[in-house]
């Protein structure tokens, strides 16, 4: 688990009493293993989860059909009662009886009879499987009681636990009575509390990012899936109700149209404004195309992060060679948003070995050379650079707490933004700001930190920007337009004009610094601006690209305020080939590192009835691919397998040649990636692309 890669260690050991203590992490996931020995205490002795809440709603029709943790009751009167054809002794009263359906192992009947009684919440489940309910003990709410229950015996010479433990809440407005029953059942939301704040995994042996940070449980999916009304109502709950200090979000999606404008993305700003609680949010496993960064981690008050990999961590987790120091998954959603905003924010190491429930046999990478125990597995995603990024913001909320500082969610993000490290192998579109440095974001924030407002407007030109808020203008200069249709092409300049505004300060003229960073060449800037509050300023951008994309941070900075002031996102496509008008195919060539991918651009004019793609001059046992990415930024397969060449595959994937039918019109990204797994350094392959013009 490399939280050494953001800084996480070092900073601990220098600041040895902000390990997260005094810092409560809100976790929006499947839930949380009430029993793993890492998730019991903090570095100071308290309960490391101190509450377990449900997000699902039955009365919602997507969780009541999917969520199958759902035990809806009927009435019942004791002493005895008959239902689903056997005989159920209960305490006398009145109560409600339903069935959970969960298979334990060591157990030879699935059922466990539910009894609720509405008249003051108790709670019953038939745990020793008698149906009689006259020798349990009542479960009260976990958040007030720490009840909790288990299933099945755990067998103590084995080393996993057959008895998984749950909390149950119950619905008493819900068809009469509706009990939930939770517990961590796909392993997803352990792993992702294990890396934000575990705390002694492996007897001792390594932690968390902040392993003195508290935990709320909030669990709003499952082995099925997630309800988008589960991860609002979730959210909402976390942020205002639980006391919570910083909240993940290890979960996501694609939108053909991601420019952070959906209700959703707009209801996380605003929690964050109002209840001062910072989400960070995964970016994506979308990759490598750009314009992949995922809803609703393209809101833009939310940290969205992607999914770094070290070659050490290659090594160490996979067994794998690679050629350089830090990199990108492949699967790492890039930027930028539709409206050119400027996402991801940062990343963090987006590999880790962490718990999973106890239940669980050990997950290690297959053939990489080491086992794992029950309770631990090894996952990669932006799911997991997601909580390293969390875990780091525990650790400079929990330093700001012992020097008695209050952080606002904008100075968090700020210090955060302006310490990224920034790396030159990689471009601004893959990696934000950059890698998060958790010590020098607290150089930043542990004196007072305020920067300046400013809001930017800058022009879009894609296959989409009709559709912005305000249309042909976003938050960053975006063009993927098609030459000729407002795009560029190599080798030509084009001006671009920024308009922006400072929000906040007094009246005078104020000076900024304007740099670039990651340019590769093509944008040229002004180094000084003035602006005015409230006054709105022009910035001329000049871009001079060859074939590709191409991004860079621009960077508007006061030198009297602490931290960059504002960035902007600059990017500017240009396609490798413009079929069309009697052009009707492209081959190209290049070659791949292990572990990395590239992207060639075609542009695809509309009326197409189809284009192919054909790749060859694969070296022997080369594992690559390429996948191809809609001008609206999500992939345009409709295949099932990984795909790569030279590895064997179940789906239907053809490696070396496909169609794509009826193509949206624009810049197709084909982006090629070797797979860490390849025997080959440097992949050399050739494309040859062609299109069928329609009729």
């Amino acid at each position: 688990m490399p939280t050494n890669e953001i800084g996480a260690v070092d900073f601990r050991k220098k600041n040895p009493e902000a390990d997260g203590r005094g810092v409560t992490i809100g976790v929006l996931d499947t839930g949380v293993d009430l029993e793993h020995p890492a998730l019991q205490k903090t570095t100071t002795g308290e309960d490391k989860i101190v509450d377990w809440v449900n997000a699902t709603d039955p009365t919602n029709l997507i969780d009541l059909i999917y969520d199958p943790t759902f035990v809806v009751t009927t009435g019942v009167t004791g002493p005895t009662f008959e239902r689903r054809g056997r005989t159920w002794t209960a305490p006398a009263g009145d109560w409600r009886f339903g069935q959970f359906d969960f298979q334990v192992a060591g157990s030879d009947d699935d059922a466990w009879g539910v009894l609720y009684r509405p008249a003051d919440g108790t709670v019953l489940v038939d745990l020793n499987q008698n149906r009689d309910f006259t020798d349990d003990d009542a479960i009260g709410d976990f958040g007030d009681t720490r009840d909790f229950g288990k299933f099945g015996t755990d067998d103590p010479d084995t080393p996993i636990n057959e008895a998984p433990a749950f909390v149950v809440s119950a619905l008493p407005d819900v068809f009469r009575g509706t009990v939930h029953i939770g517990l961590d059942t796909h392993g997803h939301g352990t792993h992702v509390a294990g890396i934000a704040a575990g705390n002694g995994l492996f007897g001792g042996e390594m932690n968390g990012a902040a392993p003195g940070a508290k935990v709320v449980s909030m669990r709003a999916c499952h082995n099925r899936g997630c309800s988008s009304a589960a991860l609002t109502d979730g959210m909402i709950k976390l942020a205002t109700d639980l006391d919570v200090d910083v909240i993940n979000m290890s979960i996501g999606g694609l939108p053909p149209l991601n420019d952070g404008q959906n209700a959703r993305a707009l209801l996380y700003n605003r929690l964050i404004a109002e209840t001062g609680v910072q989400m960070f949010i995964s970016a994506g496993n979308s990759g490598p195309g750009i314009n992949t960064v995922g809803d609703p981690s393209v809101a833009g008050d939310v940290m969205s992060v992607g999914a770094t990999v070290s070659g050490a961590t290659w090594k160490a987790n996979y067994g794998r060679d690679v050629d350089y120091d830090r990199g990108l998954f492949s699967f790492s959603s890039r930027g930028p948003r539709e409206d050119g905003g400027f996402k991801p924010d940062i990343t963090a190491p987006g590999a880790a070995i962490s718990a999973i429930p106890t239940d669980q046999e050990g997950d290690p990478v297959p053939g990489a050379g080491y086992g794992l125990p029950p309770g631990y597995g090894m996952k990669n995603g932006t799911s997991m650079s997601a909580p390293q990024a969390t875990g780091g913001a525990a650790l400079l909320l929990s330093a700001a707490a012992q020097n008695g500082q209050k952080v606002t969610p904008t100075q968090l993000r700020t210090a955060l933004r302006t310490s990224a490290e920034f790396s030159d192998d990689l471009t601004a579109l893959d990696q934000g700001h950059g890698q998060m440095n958790v010590g020098a974001a607290w150089k930043l924030l542990r004196k007072d930190l305020a920067t300046d407002e400013l809001t930017v407007t800058a022009p879009v030109c894609t296959e989409q920007s009709d559709k912005l808020v305000e249309p042909g203008f976003g938050r960053g200069l975006y063009n993927r337009c098609l030459p000729g249709a407002g795009g560029q092409k190599a080798g030509e300049s084009k001006d671009y004009e920024l308009n922006i505004t400072r929000d906040s300060g007094g009246d005078a003229m104020r000076p900024y610094r304007v740099k670039l960073v990651g340019d590769d060449g093509t944008f040229s800037v002004p180094r000084h601006l003035k602006l005015g509050k409230g006054e709105e300023t022009s910035l001329k951008v000049t871009a001079t690209p060859d074939a590709g994309a191409h991004s860079a941070v621009l960077q508007l900075d006061n030198p009297r305020t602490r931290g960059v002031d504002h960035t902007v996102m600059l990017t500017v496509i240009v396609p490798d080939v413009e079929l069309g008008g009697g052009d009707t195919s492209w081959s190209g060539s290049g070659e791949v590192p292990r572990a990395e991918a590239r992207s060639r651009f075609v542009a695809i004019p509309p009326g197409t009835e189809s284009f192919t793609v054909e790749m060859s001059g694969v070296a022997e046992n080369s594992r690559l691919r390429w996948t191809a990415f809609t001008p609206f930024g999500p992939s345009g397969e409709n295949v099932r397998g990984h795909c790569y060449t030279n590895i064997p595959e179940t789906g239907n994937c053809n490696a070396l040649k496909r169609t794509y039918n009826n193509p949206i019109p624009g810049i197709w990204d084909l982006s090629l990636d070797a797979a860490s797994s390849s025997p080959v350094a440097n992949n050399p392959y050739e494309l040859d692309v062609s299109m069928t013009p329609a009729d």
